[in-house]
């Protein structure tokens, strides 16, 4: 109950900013936003990846229904996201641990969302659990320029094998005549512990900060959004030290990079939990372009985490947590490990 009052007094206050600074003045606006969709395999066996080990696949029976759901809880949020301000879903969104691109269309072509007419970017990365990136965009609002994915070159830093993990994915597109590049990022986890595979995230930065530098050096004005599970939170030096991100938005200078998702956390919102402690791993990045005053064309206006209700556990030992899919005391019916986040862009018309 705290969670719906919370989030409609956060809406109404929103609402009333909008009228307050737009007087007299009128302005389009559009959801962009990044959601981990928690090991969103199919029931079907892959023999050239390790999709064995997935939730789903290890279930003796029920698959098919159990996929069925997990396709409709996908399509219920992605449909929902935005819609209270924008009475539409996102014009752009950026997905990560999706199998495939089948997945994809099956969730797209789900009925809550099938009247968007959402497109879809993939690459298969070179993970070796099989699970990539990639971005649903509606074609009527988007249409994207180019595409590519680079490959995060890692290696382990005993056996000096290759460490296979997920591409960046960049897409170049107009958002009705507006040029904006997206980065979607699925960054090296923690696993073995955030000390020892901190190095694993930096890396991931460093190819970030890369790609943005190339885009900023044809067009210094370019304006970019790099969206993703990092995990890693904002404060961690991937974010301070290598893309050096600012908290706010005075700070920020030509070619810099704002992180709303700073303030958040250090409000104490999270986007996933883990042993009673919340990360907020979820972000979405801007570029200085994007905090112009000017906005003749369009402009980042404020961040958000999507936590409806339904969204987290009621009960038991994970109650507060985000509701996800599989694993938390045998539910099979659940959402996502994590919450996802957005940000409008708005334009006066």
């Amino acid at each position: 109950m705290k969670t719906y009052f919370k989030r409609f007094l956060w809406v109404l206050c929103l609402m009333q900013i909008i009228a307050i600074y737009a007087q007299d003045r009128e302005f389009t606006i559009h959801t962009v936003a990044f959601y981990n969709l928690e090991n969103m395999f199919d029931a079907e066996d892959d023999p050239i990846t390790f999709d064995q080990s997935s939730p789903i696949m290890e279930l003796a029976e029920n698959r098919t229904i159990i996929y069925a759901k997990k396709t409709r809880n996908m399509a219920r949020v992605i449909s929902e996201i935005g819609l209270e301000i924008t009475h539409n879903t996102p014009v752009i969104l950026g997905v990560c641990e999706v199998e495939n691109r089948g997945v994809l269309e099956d969730i797209i072509n789900d009925s809550l969302l099938v009247d968007r007419d959402y497109g879809i970017i993939h690459f298969n990365s070179p993970d070796r659990r099989g699970i990539d990136v990639g971005l649903l965009y509606q074609k009527k609002l988007f249409t994207p320029t180019a595409t590519s994915n680079y490959t995060l070159h890692l290696k382990d830093e005993i056996t000096g094998k290759p460490i296979y993990t997920r591409d960046q994915l960049v897409v170049s597109g107009l958002l009705e005549n507006d040029l904006l590049f997206i980065i979607v990022n699925h960054w090296p986890s923690r696993r073995g512990g955030e000390t020892k595979s901190n190095s694993k995230r930096v890396a991931a930065a460093k190819l970030n900060k890369h790609i943005i530098d190339s885009l900023q050096t044809v067009n210094p004005y370019a304006k970019i959004i790099s969206m993703g599970d990092f995990n890693d939170d904002p404060t961690n030096d991937s974010f301070k030290a290598v893309l050096k991100t600012k908290k706010h938005k005075a700070e920020v200078g030509l070619k810099g990079l704002y992180n709303p998702m700073e303030q958040l956390y250090s409000n104490g919102f999270g986007t996933t939990a883990y042993r009673d402690k919340w990360s907020l791993f979820d972000q979405i990045i801007v570029s200085d372009a994007l905090l112009d005053k000017d906005f003749s064309s369009y402009r980042f206006y404020k961040a958000g985490i999507f936590n409806a209700q339904y969204l987290i556990t009621q009960t038991g030992t994970y109650k507060g947590y985000p509701f996800r899919s599989f694993g938390y005391e045998g539910f099979t019916d659940g959402f996502s490990d994590h919450f996802p986040v957005y940000i409008y862009l708005i334009r006066e018309k």
